[in-house]
């Protein structure tokens, strides 16, 4: 497959803006991969579709504020600055995105907040873009953290909206948000409310958490045509030795494992051995999935809808067939489904 295969005629008004006021009362469609069949639903009915003992494995990663602004000591122009991880501790040291980038060299010193409150020195260029900064700040580690996210802002795609509301810091993050390190919302899980996981429970059916702390690579533009020559961006992944018990016990008893989001198929598909079992594992990962690729883990996934030409479309279309994915990526369109972040979701199964 090459990249000109993910291409089909979109409208960028179809990406939504905002959520749907009740999480789990976006729209689903439902892809029968064996029969191509489409259904209309709500994501609400997605428990119409399991029995009692299948698992669903959701990534509980925490978005962090990751986008701040600020000002260059001397000059005063204001800069913007994306943290994309810690890398130090006890000194600081944070690997960031800045703009523009030209401005911001080694040895300046940037400003954050009123009075001044935080400051930081860069100290090395990693990309064109990509700079080390380490954080002067007078106060317990605890303190710096709670000031530098106070500041930072919540790291919306500005394709989705330009300018970010107080509501998306609750908005963009699941529910079940707990280990702090993604700059971008593992979105398939933000439809799971707290009633509908109730739901599930009712129903018997089970649940299990890995993490993958999605960084800006997920939204990088793929510009070559020959994609075994696209690099994706390493992402750090844990899955606890519970969660693999979880899943391998469901697979041994032949109950469906449903990889809720591209983050999570990512991680199971890291983690599988040669035997189609689930490992304990923690590390990082780069795996690209695009067709043909033979999945032995998953046998549903939930994925909201994508862009032309993005990384996760690919890998939905290599689960769930190619025609049969492209063909209701047309019928979504047609239909008037919302894309992206904040849009509906597809159940393939």
């Amino acid at each position: 497959m090459k990249l000109s295969n993910y291409g089909f005629d979109f409208n960028p008004d179809l990406i939504a803006k905002y959520p749907e006021r009740n999480r789990d009362e976006a729209r689903l469609m439902v892809v029968h991969r064996d029969t191509g069949e489409i259904e209309h639903k709500l994501f609400k009915d997605i428990i119409e579709y399991f029995d009692e003992g299948d698992i669903f494995v959701l990534n509980d990663t925490k978005v962090f504020p990751a986008r701040l602004y600020g000002n260059k000591e001397k000059t005063g122009a204001e800069i913007e600055v994306f943290l994309l991880r810690e890398l130090n501790r006890e000194l600081k040291l944070w690997d960031v995105l800045v703009d523009p980038a030209r401005k911001i060299r080694i040895g300046n010193k940037l400003y954050f907040g009123e009075d001044d409150i935080l400051g930081a020195e860069v100290i090395d260029n990693t990309t064109s873009r990509g700079r080390t900064l380490r954080f002067l700040y007078d106060g317990s580690y605890e303190e710096f953290k709670e000031t530098l996210f106070r500041l930072g802002e919540t790291p919306l795609p500005s394709w989705v909206r330009e300018k970010v509301e107080p509501e998306d810091a609750e908005n963009y993050q699941t529910i079940f948000a707990e280990k702090e390190g993604a700059v971008v919302a593992p979105t398939a899980g933000m439809h799971f409310s707290k009633h509908l996981l109730k739901r599930m429970e009712i129903f018997g059916i089970e649940k299990t958490f890995v993490t993958l702390h999605a960084g800006l690579g997920n939204f990088r533009t793929v510009d070559v045509e020959d994609l075994s020559k696209h690099k994706v961006d390493s992402e750090q992944f844990i899955v606890t030795p519970e969660s693999a018990e979880a899943i391998n016990k469901a697979k041994s008893n032949s109950h469906k494992v449903v990889a809720i989001g591209t983050t999570v198929m990512r991680t199971l598909e890291t983690v599988v051995s040669t035997h189609g079992m689930v490992t304990s594992q923690e590390g990082w990962t780069n795996k690209f999935i695009f067709a043909p690729y033979d999945f032995t883990v998953a046998d549903a996934m939930v994925s909201n809808l994508h862009t032309p030409g993005s990384t996760q479309l690919m890998m939905v279309a290599a689960f769930g067939g190619y025609n049969t994915i492209m063909n209701a990526y047309k019928v979504a369109v047609d239909e008037g489904y919302r894309f992206g972040t904040y849009g509906d979701a597809m159940l393939i199964l």
